[in-house]
């Protein structure tokens, strides 16, 4: 389901008589309600009892009312006793020809012709599961325009059906493209008004048999200067020589039906003038690419992301010069230059979100630029804008992508043209067009960007955009080959982020060019053990971080990328000049950035062998290696017991990181040597005995070297007191680690970390918010989770000099945590950790450990966890240097 079938399903119904008693239910199932709920609220589900009336508990009341009476109806349907006791969100009342309805939890009114009900499809989203955000309301042309290009697109693809093959890619994206191009010229000024539509509708038959000829004649005459168009028909001539490369090569026409032929027609007849270059190319590429399609309508970088990047890469310090220019015309001139010397290169362009903002920002600083030298000097210095196409360049690998970049571009340059002509009077003319921008077909891994955009001693060049979002795990073969080609005489590639080859090249082009390089990143890029292996690589290039947002939470519309953390990473060779920190919305200027992203020293978090005299030894818990044959569920240990009561003494509870999380009662055999001979006379013990030896035999060196003892764990850990347990994976999401503490009855396995019989206060210390904010920062990574280990951060975790009253009050901490998870019986650790169901009781336990725990650090207060990892790093520099000496 994506929004754009919903408006488009809207539509269907409007332009049909209405049906009063069908009404309701035509309406919901354009939000995809499953067919279960409308047959349910088509009987005892619907609360309301008159003809053509739905009311659905929570989300929508709808009825019809006599023409000319909705507003009135409406205000009455809001005092019904119906409203107040079955709540819906939505109030919706229709006559047919104008509808008005309201929406309680946000509180607006929205009113309408009923034939244009679709385009309030906006306001009625909730229905399908999706909250209406700001951008869609920015977006309603390019989803409507992008919904009707998706179902010409699939009845091409129908008529064509050997199109599918990859030989065809190219030339139907390429086809696709020039589409595109004549219905915006044609709503702009571009072409006469209606051109291509109305040519399309006369000049082509019903059948769409001759569509194919026609678009060729045209696309062919669009490439053609008027005084080389000899002998042909006037129709095909009122169409403008364009150039400028889009129509340069002859290319294959689909074949068209009647269908094809009139959804092109229809697509055509919607206003394109409203479109947005930057968010439009991308749905076009959800559109041609099928696993993006469920998110046709939201696939598409937010432009406050895009800001992220371009605003400290080079923006903010255009807007310092022109503020400090505002009195001087050799200063604006002097700024004007540079901006016609800036170079924009998207190395992973897409469909040119990037590139179209960083133009459009350009432009629209040029005309405040020209607009105050007129006010200085009554007149216009330049004629039209020096911010050239030609200073944009891109690398994309789908093909699709690309060309859309290009379009994208030029009506972004039309767009901002007009807004020339709307301050001065007047405009460069639209055509025919100039070279659009250099935007590549390929593997930017692979390319040499040198070549692409090429090194200037006369330019500045920014490197900015938004590689692929995949960590080492999502890599597929094909782009694990680019990022070991990029990363030669890297260790540890395998476990390095995609995004990082794009910083390796970013860094090599810097040494030859003058400029700067960002990137939009998952935030495990500057976390665990992506420091030590990649940044300390790429510093070796006589680079540093020039600006960074630390982690936020991407907000890009696509329904796949809605729970990913970011961050911004801005490189630049060594300098002198300022670095700014973003964190949390607040700017700050600091003296270095950390590839933590902390104002702190450069440093890299090593592993530790062995735990500081400070604290407890954590140990990984007992390896068994038995092929599961020891371990018993809960009915299978009564069942034993039951039969062999004698076998009880012989089982120990067991926990494995799933039980300890999610409360699980399992058993182990837990035998020794001299219980060996009495224990193998229960013959279910000694099936599973013998059991283990065949797996070990059968097995690898280490399993082999065990089959000797099949009776018992390969490693063996107990406790004569009690344990505190930490699983070896947790949920970044949580706010705190699900430390536990158990008896020394229960036997742990290898998939957590135990202390053996501990000090109590140590719990609160793995408790902490502070100790999660280290884990997150220099744990290793299994997918996006924190992989917790001793070594890098148990070990390495800075701890202050705590004295025994302290650790008396971390104690009596601990046991209010342990007091109050207590209170929810039945819960689970998976459960009472959830950041979306953690009990108040429980986090304001922690809430009051954390504040107790960091004024034993410091007196001052934390503001943020960068502050907190800020404090860490700089303890852990003296511990190391300490250690060290």
């Amino acid at each position: 389901m994506n929004i754009a079938e919903i408006e488009m399903a809207l539509a269907t119904i409007a332009e049909h008589e209405f049906d009063k008693a069908g009404f309701p239910f035509q309406f919901i199932e354009c939000f995809k309600v499953p067919k279960a709920t409308v047959t349910k609220l088509k009987g005892t589900m619907n609360k309301a009892a008159g003809q053509g009336e739905l009311l659905w508990p929570k989300k929508l009341y709808c009825k019809p009312c006599k023409e000319g009476d909705v507003e009135q109806a409406l205000d009455a349907m809001m005092d019904e006793g119906l409203t107040k006791t079955h709540k819906p969100q939505y109030l919706l009342v229709t006559d047919g020809v104008k509808f008005s309805a309201y929406d309680r939890s946000r509180e607006i009114y929205q009113h309408g012709d009923f034939s244009a009900l679709n385009e309030s499809f906006d306001f009625f989203l909730s229905l399908a599961g999706i909250e209406r955000y700001e951008a869609v309301e920015e977006a309603l042309a390019d989803i409507r325009a992008a919904g009707r290009l998706a179902k010409f697109y699939d009845a091409v693809l129908a008529d064509n059906p050997d199109w599918n093959d990859e030989g065809h890619v190219h030339t139907i994206n390429l086809f696709l493209t020039r589409v595109l191009f004549c219905m915006f010229a044609e709503d702009t000024g571009i072409f006469e008004q209606d051109l291509f539509s109305k040519s399309l509708n006369e000049y082509t038959d019903i059948n769409g048999g001759d569509v194919g000829h026609f678009l060729d004649q045209i696309f062919t005459v669009m490439d053609t200067s008027d005084k080389e168009r000899v002998n042909l028909p006037g129709f095909v001539c009122a169409f403008p020589y364009v150039n400028g490369g889009l129509f340069k090569d002859r290319i294959e026409i689909p074949k068209f039906t009647r269908l094809s032929r009139r959804l092109l027609i229809e697509a055509a007849r919607l206003n394109w003038r409203e479109i947005n270059p930057d968010i439009f190319g991308s749905m076009i590429q959800a559109v041609v690419e099928p696993g993006m399609r469920g998110d046709l309508g939201m696939h598409y970088t937010s432009v406050p992301n895009i800001m992220k990047v371009l605003q400290p890469l080079f923006l903010l310090d255009l807007e310092k010069q022109f503020a400090d220019s505002q009195d001087s015309v050799g200063k604006l001139n002097k700024l004007h230059q540079r901006l016609a010397k800036i170079r924009v290169f998207d190395p992973a362009c897409g469909s040119g979100n990037f590139l179209i903002i960083a133009y459009r920002e350009l432009r629209k600083l040029e005309l405040r630029i020209y607009k105050r030298l007129r006010e200085l000097t009554g007149e216009l210095g330049w004629k039209w804008s020096e911010v050239k196409l030609s200073n944009f360049y891109g690398i994309e690998f789908a093909d699709f992508a690309s060309e859309t970049a290009k379009l994208s571009l030029w009506i972004a340059e039309y767009q901002m043209n007009r807004k020339f002509a709307d301050i001065f009077g007047d405009a460069p003319p639209a055509l025919p067009l100039t070279e659009s921008g250099n935007v590549f077909h390929g593997n930017a891994c692979f390319l040499d960007w040198a070549e692409i955009c090429p090194p200037s001693d006369i330019h500045e060049t920014y490197i900015a955009g938004n590689p692929p979002f995949l960590g080492a795990r999502e890599q597929k073969t094909d782009q694990k080959k680019d990022i070991r080609h990029v990363l030669k005489g890297y260790t540890g590639v395998n476990s390095l982020d995609y995004v990082c080859a794009w910083f390796e090249k970013s860094a090599k082009y810097l040494q030859i060019s003058d400029g700067k390089a960002a990137f939009v990143a998952t935030n495990s890029v500057c976390q665990g053990q992506s420091v030590s292996l990649f940044w300390y690589e790429l510093f070796k290039h006589d680079v540093e971080i020039d600006f960074a947002h630390t982690t936020f939470q991407w907000s890009n519309n696509a329904k796949k990328n809605a729970s990913v953390k970011c961050v911004v990473v801005g490189i630049r060779r060594k300098s002198t000049q300022p670095k700014y920190l973003y964190c949390d919305g607040q700017k700050s200027l600091v003296g270095n950035i950390s590839p933590y992203l902390t104002a702190s020293d450069t440093i890299f978090v090593g592993k530790i062998s062995a735990a500081p005299p400070d604290r407890p030894e954590l140990v990984m818990g007992n390896q068994a290696i038995d092929g599961g044959f020891l371990i018993l569920e809960s009915d299978e240990k009564d069942n034993l017991v039951s039969e062999y009561p004698e076998s009880e003494k012989y089982l120990r509870p067991v926990q494995s990181a799933n039980d300890f999380m999610s409360g699980i009662s399992r058993y182990v055999i837990w035998l020794n040597k001299d219980d060996l001979a009495e224990a193998l006379l229960i013959p279910p013990i000694k099936r599973r005995v013998l059991s283990v030896k065949e797996y070990r035999e059968n097995g690898g060196e280490v399993a082999r070297s065990l089959a000797h003892i099949p009776y018992r764990f390969r490693y063996i850990h107990e406790a004569t007191d009690s344990m505190i347990v930490v699983p070896r994976t947790t949920s970044e999401n949580r706010f705190y680690l699900p430390i536990g503490l158990v008896s020394s009855e229960t036997i742990l396995t290898d998939a957590l970390q135990v202390i053996y019989d501990p000090e109590i206060y140590i719990f609160s210390v793995l408790s902490s918010k502070i100790h999660m904010v280290w884990t997150l920062a220099v744990a290793g990574r299994l997918k996006s989770d924190p992989r917790y280990s001793n070594t890098l951060v148990y070990n390495t975790f800075p701890l202050p000099k705590l004295s025994e009253g302290e650790k008396e009050t971390l104690e009596g901490l601990a046991w209010e945590i342990i007091e109050a998870r207590g209170a929810h019986a039945g819960k689970n650790l998976r459960s009472l950790y959830d950041p979306k169901k953690m009990p108040e009781d429980l986090l304001k336990v922690h809430r009051k450990l954390d504040e107790v725990f960091e004024a034993m650090y410091r007196d001052e207060p934390f503001k943020n966890d960068t502050e907190r990892l800020e404090h860490l790093f700089k303890m852990y520099a003296k511990m190391t240097r300490k250690k060290a000496g």
